[in-house]
């Protein structure tokens, strides 16, 4: 109950909705834009219990004008299975809400009107947040699968640059069937915008995904893949091989043959604490 509370406490509202809601009552639209809000909320909220169920750091929920996103402190290094269940508990929660919603018309609880407008919006919704586009559902789950072969650098570059290309198409497709909605071109704008900041940022955000693996929990990385490193390879491009959910034994090796073994901690210690950041992994292997 606590934990429910909390999430709760953890809501924001955006000063533009107020807004919205506003010019709903003004123009007679209040339960359409409230029912939207209202299933948008328990979208975020599915993300919000499923992330509180697995312990992370839920930073806010905050809903918007258009949407709704639930903020997390974590930074890839959850395992992947926590990860999936945290993505996919939003647009879980439009199946349970349109089975009540039609056993309640069934019923005669409430009228067709009211029960086609929440199946709609809530198929809306869902299919939206699956498109492949970042920060979207979609587009999380795009990285995870990349994530399952790729180092995280490639999945989160890869999978941005799968999002600019669904986002464009998605932009042509709105722009021949609907080029005066303007709800659908501030959207594209926001998740234009998202695309951008991403990857300007980037490196930064694997910065962050290096330092948490160095600082934060270890033993939620349960899969061991080593890396088979040449004694010249530079420490940072070792570090951009490191994957999600894995843990990396270091296999250093010279002319084909292994000439010893690193631990990553000791790759990760070597670069953050000791600012060693242009030295080779031979120099390491000497040090340790």
């Amino acid at each position: 109950m606590n934990k429910i509370i909390n999430l709760f406490r953890l809501v924001h509202v955006h000063p533009l909705l107020w807004v919205v809601i506003a010019l709903s009552i003004a123009t007679a639209h209040f339960l359409e834009v409230i029912l939207l809000i209202g299933i948008i909320f328990i979208h975020e909220m599915g993300h919000a219990a499923a992330a509180s169920f697995f312990s992370w750091r839920i930073k806010k929920i905050t809903l918007l004008p258009f949407g709704g996103v639930a903020e997390m402190e974590e930074h890839g290094n959850r395992p992947l299975k926590e990860e999936a269940i945290v993505v996919l508990a939003g647009p879980l929660q439009h199946v349970w809400m349109v089975a009540v919603a039609y056993f309640l018309f069934s019923l005669s609880l409430i009228p067709e009107n009211l029960y086609q407008l929440i199946y709609s919006y809530n198929l809306m919704i869902f299919l939206f947040n699956l498109f492949p586009v970042w920060p979207l559902d979609g587009g999380k789950l795009v990285f995870m699968l990349l994530s399952l072969q790729k180092s995280f650098p490639i999945a989160h570059q890869q999978t941005l640059i799968i999002s600019f290309f669904s986002l464009g198409i998605f932009s042509i497709i709105t722009l021949i069937a609907a080029p005066s909605h303007l709800n659908i071109w501030i959207i594209i704008g926001f998740l234009l915008f998202s695309l951008y900041y991403e990857w300007k940022q980037r490196r930064y955000i694997f910065m962050r995904f290096l330092l948490e693996r160095y600082y934060g929990k270890k033993a939620d990385l349960q899969a061991l893949k080593p890396i088979q490193a040449n004694e010249q390879d530079l420490l940072i491009d070792v570090l951009e091989r490191f994957q999600r959910g894995c843990k990396h034994p270091i296999i250093v090796e010279s002319n084909g043959k292994e000439k010893g073994m690193l631990d990553e901690n000791e790759l990760l210690h070597a670069f953050f604490t000791e600012k060693r950041l242009t030295d080779k992994i031979s120099d390491l292997l000497f040090s340790y």
